[in-house]
């Protein structure tokens, strides 16, 4: 994805590269599993997903925003992503906090998801 979501750690004891890349992938392949269902595209390739920080102690938190506040599954969806992301047996807790700032836009897209809708 051309504007992905910054995945940092937080800790006095930081987790080796090698770990944070493994959990890295780990974690976009889970975010990949959430789709918006008005939109036939995952999350992650929406650019839907703005931060995620994941500590030393692999507790993860995800700031996440809707393609628009109005949103029919905006009570569902953070739900959604915790579920996908405690999948990860590595994981110790997550908590997705809905953000608006800055508002989404179709400039967020991934190529992948523009192609899948036919934006190009």
């Amino acid at each position: 994805m051309d504007d992905a979501a910054a995945i940092e750690t937080q800790s006095t004891t930081p987790l080796s590269q090698a770990e944070l890349d493994a959990l890295t992938d780990q974690l976009i392949e889970k975010l990949k599993t959430v789709f918006d269902p008005e939109i036939p595209v995952d999350i992650y390739e929406l650019g839907l997903i703005y931060k995620v920080d994941v500590s030393d102690d692999k507790d993860v938190v995800i700031d996440m925003t809707l393609t628009a506040p109005g949103c029919p599954v905006a009570g569902d969806m953070p739900g959604w992503v915790e579920d996908a992301v405690r999948e990860l047996p590595e994981i110790r807790s997550c908590k997705v906090e809905l953000v608006f700032d800055p508002p989404w836009d179709p400039s967020r897209m991934s190529d992948e998801a523009k192609l899948q809708l036919n934006m190009f």
